[in-house]
């Protein structure tokens, strides 16, 4: 089974347009939505009332706890699938990429990594400030953290990892990026990269703001200091986009 654990604060707009995506994407495959959610407005209602008639939704409301890395390693405690992956409700990253990761796991990786920046890749999805913003965030991550480098696109925040990794590892984000945290932490052997698409959001607000920011170079410092991960027995290795094709076919018509 696969659990996607969904960070929510406030996207009341996007929950069921997300569900629709998810369902769509992993035909005949067993997997459940964790929403960690944080929200002011409607959102835990309407993500309420998705339990109701979805099987695969859970709820966890939060009242006096606010991060978007807490609350996905609160739903990394919640999960009973075999393979975790983390993504962001506003469809920045496209649902379809779940069938993506999961056949990568399927190929023995310890974690699988949607990248924007190899062939087949787009940011396309980005204005020039955001964009600008992100590779620098990609860079300096790269700077601090040896175990980052071969990465080519390791602040996304979209992945997917095996449970059993995530169980003994001492994760503590003070920051918003959650994957850093676990590629530092985790005894993360294999990872795959496959290309995908990066999308604006549909509805709501971005997170980002200067807090986060400061938050982000505080966590990468501490990770430098305290990650149990130098990268040195860390293999990555990156599909084209005709194999992650061959291999997502295969995959469906099993």
């Amino acid at each position: 089974m696969i659990s996607i654990v969904v960070p929510t604060f406030n996207e009341k707009g996007n929950i069921n347009p997300l569900l629709e995506r998810i369902d769509k994407a992993l035909p005949g495959i067993d997997y459940e939505v964790i929403f960690v959610d944080d929200s002011n407005d409607d959102t835990p209602e309407v993500i309420k009332q998705a339990t109701e008639t979805n099987k695969h939704v859970v709820l966890h409301h939060r009242e006096n706890e606010k991060g978007l890395a807490t609350a996905v390693v609160k739903g990394f405690k919640l999960a009973k699938g075999d393979f975790v992956a983390c993504m962001d409700a506003d469809l920045q990253h496209p649902p379809e990429v779940l069938l993506d990761m999961y056949a990568a796991m399927l190929a023995h990786a310890d974690m699988a990594i949607p990248s924007r920046l190899i062939p087949g890749g787009s940011d396309g999805g980005l204005d020039i400030i955001r964009k600008i913003i992100s590779g620098s965030a990609r860079y300096i991550a790269k700077i601090i953290l040896p175990c980052l480098r071969p990465i080519s696109d390791p602040t996304s925040g979209l992945f997917m990892v095996r449970r059993e990794l995530l169980e003994d590892a001492d994760l503590n984000p003070i920051g918003w990026k959650i994957m850093v945290e676990v590629i530092s932490q985790c005894n993360v052997k294999k990872i795959l990269e496959t290309p995908y698409s990066f999308h604006d959001r549909e509805s709501g607000e971005s997170k980002i703001s200067l807090k986060v920011s400061f938050e982000f170079i505080q966590q990468l410092f501490n990770l430098r200091f305290n990650g149990k991960n130098d990268g040195k027995n860390m293999k990555v290795a990156r599909w084209s986009p005709s194999k992650l094709a061959e291999k997502k076919a295969k995959l469906t018509a099993e």
